[in-house]
């Protein structure tokens, strides 16, 4: 909680003392160097949370060393990703890949701490980054303000965030791995999903989360799409939350849940997700009074008409959340990628109908359609996983 409190910190800073074209470029730089972070990992931090039967260190290794190799396999698709998004190639390029590598090292090395660190060591890990990055964006800020100076403060902070998580993972290295991993047990399924269908998986995920911000700069421009990140990098911190703190905990724990009453062991999430849910409802409530009140600077009234989808999407992502640990404890991991699948090429096509048929939909109108689409698939979802036993 309090790790994602520091980035909600970090995204309200960008509202304060940066113009929507620099946090719009940020978004669009980050996202790219989110996707191929992503699909290089392939659900690598949750594969090493949930396969107990392999040594943690050794399995870390392994994933680094794989996850470098399929982001060196995966630079043509970045390059054209910076291509697409229309930003200068160079520093762009620099910057994603920079970006990249130390968000994958740094993912990897929460997965791995969560399982063999000591309680410091797990807050450290997830605290310490965020603070780094948003203490050096607000001296940025600062310093830009006195001097009249700009420069890639955002992107700057980001980064030395990374690189500082980065460093837990150099344990992987430094402390041996028994000699031989044990298979795994029918009460320890795991995550049983082919190298194939994770790839899949992340590929669809990523692009994406990535096809959000490039397609809004495409058809809205810089200001319309940093009115719509910054929101959501605010409202999307509370479903991040829930996965971190709830559904990576409970893999990492190896427990089989026994240790409740079952009703209360299979109600916590519902509560859990409702909760979450209503703290993403009392931060759009915020937002609504910050542009009210003018706590914002003009050029931020283009967030009013993102607020309603924006809660009622990421409202529907705590709950969905909630459940994500279920399907890696019920054997039911292939199915649920599946799902996740289906439900991602879905939400693409209603991201780009106005390119292919022409809707005419205004940038809200679009985002209505896209969140409720959103909404309902997440909902299917979370009613799927919550039978699940």
């Amino acid at each position: 909680m309090l790790a994602f409190a520091t980035q909600i910190a970090f995204a309200l800073l960008m509202l304060r003392w940066f113009t929507p074209h620099e946090v719009g470029e940020f978004s669009v730089i980050s996202q790219i160097g989110f996707f191929w972070m992503t699909l290089a990992l392939a659900q690598a931090p949750m594969s090493l949370l949930a396969n107990h039967h392999a040594p943690a260190t050794l399995a870390a290794r392994h994933a680094w060393y794989a996850s470098l190799w399929r982001g060196l396999g995966l630079f043509p698709a970045a390059l054209l990703a910076v291509w697409v998004s229309q930003l200068t190639l160079w520093p762009a390029l620099l910057w994603v890949a920079s970006l990249a590598f130390f968000q994958m090292t740094w993912l990897l090395a929460q997965s791995l701490t969560l399982r063999t660190g000591s309680r410091w060591q797990q807050v450290n890990v997830r605290v310490l980054p965020p603070l780094t990055a948003a203490l050096t964006a607000l001296a940025g800020a600062l310093w830009g303000h006195w001097l009249d100076w700009s420069g890639p403060t955002l992107v700057v902070a980001a980064l030395l965030g990374y690189a500082l998580g980065a460093t837990w993972l150099r344990v992987a290295w430094h402390h041996p791995a028994p000699n031989a991993p044990q298979p795994p047990t029918q009460q320890q399924a795991g995550d049983t999903r082919s190298t194939a269908l994770r790839m899949a998986h992340t590929l669809a995920d990523a692009l994406l989360a990535t096809a959000v911000v490039v397609v809004w700069q495409r058809l809205y421009g810089a200001e319309e799409t940093g009115w719509m990140s910054a929101l959501l990098r605010v409202l999307g911190f509370l479903p991040a939350v829930v996965h971190m703190a709830w559904a990576q905990v409970a893999l990492a724990q190896d427990a089989p849940e026994h240790a409740s009453p079952r009703s209360a062991v299979w109600a916590a999430p519902w509560w859990l997700g409702l909760s979450a849910f209503v703290v993403v409802m009392a931060l759009g409530a915020s937002c609504a009074v910050a542009l009210e009140q003018a706590w914002l600077n003009g050029q931020w009234l283009g967030v009013w008409h993102y607020i309603a989808p924006l809660v009622l999407w990421q409202g529907c992502a705590c709950l969905s959340a909630a459940f994500s640990h279920r399907p890696f404890q019920t054997q039911a991991a292939t199915g649920y990628s599946l799902a996740c699948i289906g439900l991602t090429f879905m939400q693409a096509l209603m991201l780009v109908a106005p390119i292919a048929w022409d809707t005419g939909w205004s940038a809200a109108q679009h985002m209505w359609w896209f969140a409720a689409l959103s909404s309902v698939g997440l909902l299917m979802l979370t009613a799927w996983m919550s039978r699940l036993r």
